[in-house]
């Protein structure tokens, strides 16, 4: 009798599958007898009487996609062993002739995981969304982390912090391998990619589920939950201990200058702050006290999670009359005031800020008609995170900042951190299982980020490097971090986008490069990213790797430079707390 090897029986397996049909597999009895068995996954009871399975033809998949995909449509549910509860899952398999031995996860954003299952279909992956056991396919998380006042709904702030897409995975990969008859041998690459908060999610499943994912994509992760959170309210109350609220156009007006003061400052002079840092050390903000500005009347749109100016999610709009003055020292204060970064009242350090350069949005005020002035707005984005999770009340925003100081700031801040450090902190730095199991994580972030600030991503960057390499030198730590956590800023760009004040470059195609690192084994040393608008529109640019700083030499050249002045700046030490801020 002819002998295969173990490859050559996967292969042969893999062959068989890719010559099935979809409609060969995309069965209930299939998936059922797919299922991993009770008891091999612990803490996970499958519940093989809820599957159901159905063909899709023909269907767009995934956010932007214009391609159309045939896949089998599955849903499954789980429970937790001796619990009693239920989490209901869905998957999309690609069909057979199109499946690539991939399965592929998508993170959420605001408060929401991701309810598409679709996103790994044009990557030839499998892949799925699930609700958390708390509907999440109808309600997002804020919505359910109150029972009632004071009543914290534990169960979903896991699942939502990291259980739920970790279970899914888990359950994933092998159900993708039975759907479609693989040996259980058989590699199935496992791929992350989110942003936001789906950066956050992506760097819960790398710290709490390291060892299933070959690679992850986290852009601008809102780890450091309570720190991020409350500084959304930093600004406002900025404004409400100086009694000054200024016109939105005021605030514009203060970017859109120092754009065009530190545009230069990187060695081109194309529209977009590539160094911020130089900005940081050269530019004075008191140099625009006294410039003129000007805003016609307009319907104005304030953030939502889209955390940029135009319509989102959760934002609303308002009428906002002309505007016209010119920039006071109290606007130019405010701007510096929240650059510099949420302090106590002895001058300790308790957060970072957004980099200069970056829109002060959150500082916006609203327009009183009765009064003809500007009064405070309380971005919800914070005030939400402080009434329900610091105060646990069920309301949805602080109503005002009286009594509030910065002291309360970093009261609210310290209270979120210990209170849910093991669940939305996301801050673990000890990533060795991930490491050890050869996974590999690109992680990028937007320069002029006016939602999470830049500089977060940065300073978990650096506890990762010091935690996992703290016995060899700086360069030798570089290199080895190199080889599997790579951090890319993105000149200019805003909250996981492009930035309409900046037009610099975006990187477009992660997934395509993750893959190609995953399973060629194709090193990337910078990031592709591809300018969108301006004066360069369509140029290329290869993005520096962290903590390499772009420099032009001229209109179409520049390098990576090491300049430790510059780096001293994005290196903070959080003294206002008594414990580590990773």
């Amino acid at each position: 009798m002819r002998q295969y090897s173990r490859a050559a029986v996967a292969a042969l397996a893999a062959t068989t599958a890719h010559a099935a049909s979809l409609s060969d597999v995309c069965t209930v009895s299939n998936v059922q007898s797919a299922l991993p068995s009770n008891g091999t996954l612990l803490g996970i009871d499958l519940i093989p009487s809820a599957v159901t399975a159905n063909t899709v033809t023909d269907a767009s998949a995934g956010m932007g996609s214009s391609a159309t995909y045939d896949y089998c449509n599955v849903t499954i549910a789980y429970t937790h062993t001796g619990k009693g509860d239920k989490v209901v899952v869905k998957y999309a398999f690609p069909a057979p002739s199109d499946f690539e031995n991939r399965f592929y996860v998508a993170g959420g954003g605001g408060f929401s995981l991701s309810s598409d299952a679709t996103g790994g279909l044009e990557y030839g992956a499998a892949s799925g969304a699930t609700d958390a056991g708390y509907d999440a396919f109808s309600y997002s998380y804020d919505e359910v982390v109150l029972y009632g006042n004071g009543s914290i709904n534990w169960d979903a702030t896991y699942m939502f912090g990291y259980q739920a897409l970790g279970e899914m995975t888990k359950i994933g990969k092998p159900l993708t391998q039975g759907f479609y008859g693989l040996s259980s041998d058989q590699k199935i690459y496992t791929y992350y990619e989110g942003c936001s908060d789906g950066g956050r999610e992506g760097m819960s499943q790398v710290q709490r589920w390291g060892d299933e994912y070959d690679g992850v994509i986290a852009g601008a992760p809102a780890f450091r939950f309570a720190q991020q959170q409350v500084n959304h309210v930093f600004p406002a109350t900025i404004e409400h201990t100086m009694d000054y609220y200024p016109p939105p156009c005021e605030l514009d007006k203060i970017v859109t200058e120092t754009i065009s003061a530190c545009d230069p400052l990187d060695g081109r002079t194309d529209g977009v702050v590539s160094r911020t840092d130089l900005c940081m050390l050269n530019f004075n903000l008191t140099s625009l006290i006294g410039t003129s500005y000007y805003c016609a009347a307009q319907n104005y749109t304030s953030l939502g999670f889209g955390f940029s100016k135009r319509q989102a999610e959760g934002s609303t709009t308002s009428y906002q009359p002309a505007q016209n003055g010119t920039i006071t020292a109290e606007g130019v204060a405010l701007a510096q005031a929240v650059y510099d970064g949420l302090h106590d009242s002895n001058g300790k350090r308790a957060y970072l800020s957004w980099q200069i350069a970056a829109e002060l949005s959150d500082a916006d005020t609203t327009y009183d008609s009765t009064t003809d002035s500007w009064t405070l707005d309380i971005p919800s984005t914070g005030g939400e995170y402080v009434t329900k999770f610091v105060q646990l009340l069920n309301i949805d925003n602080l109503s005002n900042l009286d009594n509030v100081t910065y002291d309360t700031l970093v009261d609210w801040m310290n209270t979120g951190m210990i209170r849910y450090i093991d669940s939305l902190q996301t801050t673990v730095v000890d990533l060795t299982e991930f490491q050890q199991s050869g996974g590999k994580m690109i992680h990028y972030h937007g320069e002029s980020d006016p939602s999470i600030p830049t500089a977060s991503s940065v300073h978990y960057w650096q506890g990762v490097r010091q935690a996992m390499y703290p016995d060899v030198s700086y360069n030798e730590s570089l290199s080895q971090m190199s080889d599997w956590y790579q951090l890319y800023l993105v000149p200019g760009a805003a909250h996981c986008g492009t930035n309409s004040l900046q037009p610099g470059p975006y990187p477009e195609d992660n997934m395509e490069i993750m893959i190609n690192w995953v399973e060629n084994g194709v090193k990337p040393s910078r990031l592709n990213a591809t300018v969108s608008s301006g004066t360069y529109e369509g140029e290329t640019q290869m993005l520096c790797q962290w903590p390499s700083r772009p420099l032009w030499s001229s209109n179409t050249t520049f390098s990576c430079v090491y300049d430790q002045q510059s780096l001293n700046t994005w290196d903070y030490t959080f003294d206002a707390f008594k414990m580590p801020v990773f």
